[in-house]
C-alpha cells in the first residue's frame, strides 16, 4: 500500500485522493440511495458475478456446422473456468432459445451436462423472442428471492446457420398415417398423395409475427415512417454503432468474448465478425430491404442474423463474498411490458424504461450508462422520439409529460446488436454484462438495460455498479 512518504509528487497524490473520494463517494451513494430507494422489502442483494460470451459471428460462416446446444455448451463450460465456480456448486441453470431444434428442447439441461455441471444440478430452457435472456437471468431472481437457491447461472443462444426446416402440413399428416397404413391399397393411397408437388413445398422459419404475419422489418419501416425517422439518420446511428464497436474492440473493451475452438476445423475464433464501419456513401447506396421501394429499412442500418451464446453467473451479495468474488454489479429493478404487436412492436423500451426508473425511485438524470438492444437503427431512434414526446407521453403511457430520452453522450458507447450482432436469445447477457463493465469504466453508479421483442414485449433493468 502507498503511504504519503512513498508519493514522490503531488500529481500522485491527487491521484491516490481522487480514487479515495470517488470510491467514498459510490459507497455512500449505494447506503443512502440503494438500500433505502432500490431495495424492496424482502428482496435479498443480487450480484452479477461475471458474464461472457462466444464471439457473435454472421450466421453461415465459422460455426455454421455446429448445433445451438454446442455454442451454448462452450459459454457455460467459460464461464465455470474464468469463475472458478465447482460445478457442483451451481444452483440452476436457465437457458434461453428462440429457434429451438427439436433434438434439445431443453437446451440449458443438455448444455450444462456438456459442459460438466453435475446432472443434480436442475436446468430449463424459457424462451421470450429478444429478450430471452433477461428473461432467464430475471427468473433466477425470482429463484433466489424465494429462496429456493443462492445461484444461478443464466444465459442464451441462437443459431441461425441451421434453422429447423419442416415438411409442410400436408406431408407430415402423410408421414404420420404411414405409420397406420397396413394393406397395400392404404400405402398405394398414401403414395398417391405423395406425388402431388404441392405436399413438397417446406415450411421455412421467419422472423415474423404470428399474430399479423408480419416480417419485423415491415414493422421497423412503419414505426420509422411515424416517427419520422429519416433514412439518413437511420445509417449515421448505425455507422454510429458499428463504429464504436470497432473502438471497443480495439481497445480490448468487449472481455467478455471468450475464443472458441471450432471442432473439425483448425481454427479459432476470438472476435466479433460483423463489426464493419461501412462509408456512408455506401450505405445511402443500398436498396430498401422490406417495404420496396420507398422504406428506409436496410441490410445496414438493421441487425444480421448471428450465431452465438452468452452466459453469466449471478448470486446473492453473501455468497459472492464468501466465496471471494469481487462482483461486476447489483442486479436491481426489473420489469416487462406488453404493447399491440402491430403499430408498437418495437416500442419496448419507451415504455419499459420509465417504468422501471419510477420503481426504482430514479430519475433520467440519475442514469450515467444507457444500453438498448438496437433491432434497427429505426427502431431505436423511434423509441427515443417516443420517450421525447408529450404526444406519445400522454397517449400512450398515461403521463402528464414527455419522459425525457436517454443523453446520446451515454448510450451504448460500446456499439450494439446493430454491429456486435444479435443471437436472439443471446443479447440480454450481453447487455447486462456491457452496462456492468461500462459503469466501472465511467465510473457511474447507476445504468439501464432496455429491449424490445417479438409479440410486442418489452424489459428493462437498472444495474448498479459494485463498490470497488
Amino acid at each position: 500500500m502507498a503511504t504519503l512518504a512513498s508519493l514522490k509528487n503531488s500529481a500522485s497524490l491527487q491521484t491516490l485522493l481522487g480514487k479515495a473520494f470517488r470510491s467514498e463517494r459510490l459507497l455512500c451513494a449505494h447506503y443512502s440511495k440503494s438500500t433505502k430507494t432500490l431495495k424492496k422489502a424482502g428482496q435479498k442483494d443480487i450480484v452479477l458475478v461475471e458474464a461472457v460470451r462466444t464471439p457473435f459471428l454472421q450466421s453461415g460462416t465459422q460455426y455454421k456446422n455446429l448445433m445451438p446446444h454446442d455454442l451454448q455448451r462452450e459459454a457455460y463450460k467459460a464461464l465455470l473456468k474464468r469463475t472458478g465456480l465447482d460445478p457442483a456448486d451451481a444452483g440452476y441453470v436457465i437457458g434461453g432459445i428462440v429457434i429451438q431444434e427439436v433434438k434439445t428442447s431443453n437446451i440449458a439441461r443438455e448444455a450444462a451436462m456438456g459442459a460438466g455441471i453435475p446432472d443434480s444440478v436442475p436446468a430449463h430452457t424459457v424462451t421470450m423472442a429478444c429478450i430471452s435472456s433477461n428473461q432467464a437471468i430475471t427468473t433466477g431472481i425470482g429463484y433466489i428471492n424465494s429462496g429456493m437457491v443462492d445461484n444461478f447461472i443464466a444465459g442464451g443462444t441462437e443459431f441461425m446457420s441451421d434453422v429447423p426446416i419442416r415438411h409442410s402440413r400436408k406431408m407430415r399428416a402423410i408421414m404420420l398415417q404411414s405409420t397406420k397404413a397396413k394393406t397395400t391399397g392404404q400405402k398405394l393411397a398414401l403414395f398417391s398423395k405423395v406425388l402431388n408437388p404441392s405436399v413438397w413445398n417446406p415450411e421455412l422459419p421467419a422472423v415474423a409475427e404470428f399474430s399479423t404475419n408480419e416480417v419485423m422489418g415491415h414493422s421497423a419501416d412503419r414505426l420509422a415512417a411515424a416517427f419520422e425517422v429519416s433514412r439518413q439518420e437511420q445509417d449515421d446511428f448505425a455507422f454510429r454503432s458499428h463504429s464504436l464497436a470497432k473502438k471497443a474492440q480495439d481497445e480490448g473493451l468487449l472481455d467478455d468474448v471468450i475464443p472458441v475452438k471450432v471442432p473439425g476445423v483448425d481454427e479459432t475464433v476470438d472476435k466479433d465478425n460483423g463489426i464493419r464501419p461501412t462509408p456512408l456513401e455506401k450505405m445511402a447506396s443500398l436498396k430498401a430491404a422490406f417495404i420496396k421501394p420507398h422504406g428506409t429499412v436496410t441490410a445496414a442500418n438493421s441487425s444480421f442474423l448471428t450465431d452465438g451464446a452468452s452466459a453469466c453467473l449471478v448470486m446473492t451479495e453473501e455468497k459472492a463474498k464468501r466465496l471471494g468474488y469481487k462482483p461486476l454489479a447489483y442486479l436491481r429493478n426489473f420489469t416487462y411490458t406488453a404493447m399491440d404487436p402491430k403499430d408498437q412492436l418495437l416500442l419496448g423500451p419507451a415504455r419499459s424504461m420509465p417504468k422501471v426508473l419510477d420503481q426504482a425511485g430514479l430519475e433520467l438524470k440519475d442514469i450515467d450508462v444507457f444500453e438498448f438492444h438496437e433491432a434497427f437503427a429505426g427502431q431505436i431512434l423511434a423509441n427515443l422520439k417516443a420517450l421525447d414526446s408529450d404526444w406519445f407521453a400522454q397517449n400512450e403511457m398515461n403521463r402528464p409529460a414527455k419522459y425525457g430520452a436517454p443523453d446520446l453522450s451515454k448510450f451504448n458507447l460500446w456499439g450494439g446488436s446493430l454491429s456486435i450482432g444479435h443471437p436472439f436469445a443471446a443479447t440480454g447477457v450481453r447487455l447486462v454484462q456491457t452496462a456492468a463493465k461500462r459503469l466501472r469504466k465511467e465510473d457511474g453508479q447507476f445504468g439501464v438495460v432496455a429491449a424490445c421483442a417479438a409479440g410486442g414485449l418489452g424489459h428493462a433493468m437498472v444495474v448498479e455498479r459494485y463498490p470497488e
